[in-house]
């Protein structure tokens, strides 16, 4: 089996706009979740915005691509990279700036006066959106524009699977590397769904907390939407050995499945993201106790917390470490796996463990790492459980 490395990486969160700002406020217990009013016609709550107003994914993504090739040691354009990027999301915020520009002109007996603050990618007040705009706003535009970018010619994949987006990018990327279609591939996810829709669906569903995320606490009020992304750079060992690249860690495998079960709701067994781990587990050539470390989902929704928490008492020993991030960088979607399999990369490089921010009093028996802790990390678990039940794990070694 083909050997898959990980030898660039980059991050933009509410706690940073880099991976090593991130981390740093990471370790130092910080959060970077603020009350925020976006959108005036929707109540202030807790964000995780990276600046005061909500990103564009496609200036996102373009930002996270050039840090990424730069961390790699690697110069565009790149013809034979494989592009694997995922959003949840993708450009829903156009969408729905265009829907109220429609809505606007209806209202306005088809003037073409437009009060709706537009993004500089946008065509101008005094035009209407034209077919170009539209096309560039498809789910898969983001992951073809990062193909541009880089000059890659090959194969070029954008999956959306929930909130289990990141994940199913990274292994998707990681199959393409192990089957041999490629030798490098650009993969992640990005997401900026802070959106009016997005918060009103989430607020609708009562799962939107009302002070901040606080992932397996007592006390904890559900999500919080957070904005940002992770990009990596995967390749073969071989490939990273030629090339004398620097290697954050190893990809030993992932599991996949779907519970077919319920839009929104996790099945109460968790018997498909139990498969999940075991599948995960099987293909890396593990065993719950070779296992230092687990980035849990951790969304700090009541279900969520409670159904994985019994997952991991039932499946691994009691003294694994867990956390979640999601308290410090807000529930990013899509790419909250990418931002989740970055951090855990981190944790290996520098064998420490991430704190689970918002933590005070935990409801579950879990060995719950309050603080940052230095700690023998060598193997570790990533998960991620998406609406729709989509499951999704990997495992990554120093």
């Amino acid at each position: 089996m083909v050997e898959v490395v990980v030898t660039g990486i980059s991050l933009v969160s509410a706690l940073g706009k880099s991976l090593a700002d991130s981390w740093q406020q990471l370790l130092a217990g910080k959060s970077g979740i603020q009350i925020y009013q976006p959108f005036p016609e929707l109540e202030p709550r807790p964000l995780g915005l990276i600046d005061k107003q909500p990103a564009q994914v496609g200036v996102l993504t373009h930002q996270l691509v050039a840090s990424a090739l730069q961390d790699a040691g690697l110069v565009s354009p790149l013809p034979n990279c494989g592009v694997v990027i995922g959003s949840s999301r993708s450009h829903q915020a156009a969408w729905e700036e265009m829907a109220r520009w429609m809505y606007l002109e209806v209202e306005s007996g088809g003037s073409e006066i437009n009060i709706f603050p537009l993004h500089p990618s946008h065509p101008s007040h005094s035009s209407h959106p034209s077919i170009s705009f539209w096309l560039d706003t498809l789910p898969h535009m983001n992951a073809i524009a990062a193909a541009r970018q880089i000059g890659a010619t090959g194969i070029v994949l954008a999956p959306m699977a929930a909130c289990a987006t990141g994940i199913w990018a990274i292994a998707q990327a990681t199959f393409l590397i192990q089957s041999g279609q490629c030798q490098q591939v650009l993969t992640g996810a990005t997401e900026a769904a802070i959106t009016p829709l997005t918060l009103t669906g989430f607020q609708q569903m009562g799962a939107l907390a009302k002070t901040g995320a606080y992932p397996f606490d007592l006390h904890r009020e559900g999500l919080v939407l957070g904005e940002g992304g992770a990009i990596l750079l995967l390749e073969s060992a071989e490939s990273a050995k030629q090339r004398q690249a620097k290697v954050y860690g190893k990809i030993l495998g992932f599991g996949l499945t779907t519970d077919a079960y319920h839009p929104n709701t996790p099945e109460p067994g968790g018997k498909s993201a139990i498969a999940a781990i075991k599948q995960c587990l099987e293909r890396s050539h593990l065993t719950p106790k070779d296992i230092d470390y687990i980035h849990a989902h951790g969304t700090a929704t009541q279900i969520n917390d409670k159904i994985e928490s019994k997952i991991i008492q039932d499946l691994f020993p009691q003294s694994i470490p867990v956390s979640s991030t999601k308290g410090a960088t807000g529930h990013t979607i899509g790419a909250s796996g990418a931002l989740g399999i970055a951090f855990c990369l981190m944790a290996l490089q520098q064998q420490i463990l991430p704190p689970c921010v918002g933590l005070k009093q935990p409801e579950f028996d879990l060995n719950l790492v309050k603080e940052a802790r230095k700690t023998k990390v060598q193997r570790v678990l990533c998960f991620s459980f998406g609406f729709g039940g989509q499951n999704a794990v990997i495992a990554l070694e120093k």
